[in-house]
């Protein structure tokens, strides 16, 4: 094996290895129970054209600059920007950026776990043959007892530890022997796995209808709440704000082209999440009664019942569910990192200590989140569960506001020189172009995101109940027409949700006793619904 070059708290020893965890890192759920339907939806097409234009434009260049800054401080984001204050001499203010960025990574990741463990879980029933010819009473009903049974849920959260279990115990294995080595494996993987899936939707799914739906130039249906769509899938589904990119950028041998590789991520981002639409889409044998739904509904509940009545359902919902956990589980190991990465700098604790501590942390955080469904259900603040307000907070708070330190902080209070020296050799012109997106489009664009996602979250906490001051009559936080980003799992056709579907919280959740189950055994609301999953979760 190769030597690694030597940094406080590790590194890659393989250039390429940047863009595997990269991969793992940035495709999320969202790629999945998203992103599809904003396609169909918006355009087909031409929404994917735009949603490119949305990430070269405006969230490509701060990715470049938190991976750049790791490569160049060879820190993680805390330290990285203690580094940079002190080389500008600015305010040590500044260094909330990377706190706030590694608090940003441990509430996501909290939340993040939960549905690792649903699709963990879905991946045994499947192959125990659970969904064999269940209609949707029955899907609900299995969601249900394993999610909202107050009176089972250790179930679950044996199920929530066993997945953390797989993600912490691959972390204490070091940088190298663990992180490296299961992205590796683990992220190629997956990408073989969804190819067999689509290979499997081509010769025997309905592969035509998917690809029309998906991938036809539909000029019709792009309008301005299509740009709002792209724009905030674009933000929300790559990993910024939390330091991930930064860490990244530190692991990696000096001799990987960054940019080329960021860039590489970005356009295999979205080549996955259009293989994942079109496996869904063509496998189910009703797949065009499912063009119209997203989110949790689609992948807990409509996934598992269209494939129930296919021959080798097993086979079937078994392998689609190891992807989804695939999925979940190198995005929680990316998570993971800059918080493991943190402590170790801070505290000078061995790798596997630091991982046992950090990762015993982010289970304790996530049994908040699994208890919002199920035993917490009706404890609520302002309308809100504990999980509802962890999304919002960093949905709309941490993650844009920490973006928008760093590309302020890098286009205004770092010198010129230092600020090109960061950004490394590059074209004259995608220099400057990069220089002024973070100088003055960046800033404004990622407070616009933040602003809106909070706005339409407080509404939505409002329709949900919520007797808080902004749900006033007199105070208008949004317009009516903000859309949902997660609809309810049994609001298949949310006609509110056709009209924007952006990147916003929903404004209208669906109401209890559809067939998501929202009801469960013990009468609390149960599985998680629009209102409650917003868009960034994963």
């Amino acid at each position: 094996m190769p030597t690694p070059y030597e940094t406080p708290i590790g590194s890659w020893t393989r250039p390429t290895t940047f863009f595997w965890a990269a991969t793992g890192a940035t495709f999320g759920l969202a790629n999945v129970w998203q992103f599809p339907y904003l396609a169909g939806q918006h355009g087909g097409g031409l929404f994917i054209l735009l949603y490119l234009a949305c990430l070269l434009l405006v969230t490509l260049p701060l990715m470049v600059t938190e991976s750049a800054m790791g490569r160049y401080a060879r820190h993680g984001l805390v330290l990285a920007m203690d580094g940079f204050v002190r080389s500008a001499r600015r305010s040590r203010a500044w260094m909330w950026a990377g706190r706030l960025g590694v608090l940003a990574a441990f509430l996501v990741l909290s939340f993040t776990a939960v549905f690792g463990a649903i699709a963990l879980a879905y991946v045994f029933y499947g192959a125990m043959g659970r969904f064999i010819g269940a209609g949707e009473a029955e899907a609900a009903g299995i969601l249900s007892a394993l999610v909202s049974d107050s009176r089972d849920y250790r179930v679950f959260m044996g199920w929530h530890g066993f997945f953390l279990l797989l993600v912490v115990w691959v972390s204490m294995q070091g940088v190298v022997d663990g992180v490296e080595r299961a992205v590796r494996v683990v992220a190629p993987a997956m990408m073989l796995i969804l190819l067999a899936l689509c290979g499997l939707a081509a010769w025997s799914g309905d592969f035509r209808s998917a690809s029309d739906f998906m991938l036809d130039f539909r000029p019709a249906d792009v309008t301005l709440d299509s740009l709002r769509a792209a724009l905030f899938h674009a933000f929300f589904t790559l990993g910024l704000g939390m330091g991930v990119w930064t860490l990244f950028g530190a692991y990696t041998p000096a001799d990987t082209r960054l940019k080329r590789s960021v860039l590489a991520v970005v356009l295999m981002d979205t080549l996955i999440a259009i293989g994942a639409g079109l496996a869904i889409y063509s496998l189910a044998p009703d797949g065009h009664s499912m063009e119209g739904e997203r989110g949790f509904g689609l992948l807990f509940l409509s996934l598992p019942v269209a494939l129930a009545d296919l021959p080798g359902s097993q086979f079937l919902v078994a392998a689609v569910f190891l992807v989804i956990v695939m999925i979940v589980w190198t995005t929680s190991l990316s998570l993971l990192e800059p918080v493991v990465g943190w402590f170790q700098e801070w505290t000078g604790a061995p790798r596997g200590l630091s991982a046992f501590l950090m990762g015993s942390s982010v289970w304790l955080a996530g049994l908040g989140s699994l208890l919002s469904f199920n035993l917490w259900s009706d404890e609520r603040f302002a309308g809100g569960t504990l999980f509802r307000w962890l999304e919002l907070i960093t949905g709309g708070l941490l993650i844009p506001l920490v973006s928008i330190l760093i590309s302020v902080f890098a286009g205004w209070y770092l010198t010129r020189n230092l600020t090109f020296t960061i950004l490394g050799k590059a074209p004259r012109l995608i220099g400057r172009i990069w220089f002024w997106v973070m100088r003055l489009i960046l800033p404004l664009v990622v407070a616009y995101i933040g602003l809106q996602y909070t706005a339409t979250s407080l509404v939505a906490l409002c329709d949900s109940g919520s007797n808080g001051l902004w749900c006033k009559p007199t105070v208008e936080l949004a317009p009516s027409s903000m859309t949902p980003t997660a609809p309810d799992a049994g609001d298949s056709n949310n006609e509110a949700g056709d009209a924007g579907g952006g990147g916003e919280p929903e404004t209208n959740p669906g109401e209890p006793g559809e067939k998501s189950g929202k009801n469960g055994p013990a009468g609390q609301e149960s599985d998680p619904n629009n209102g409650d999953i917003l868009y960034h979760s994963v």
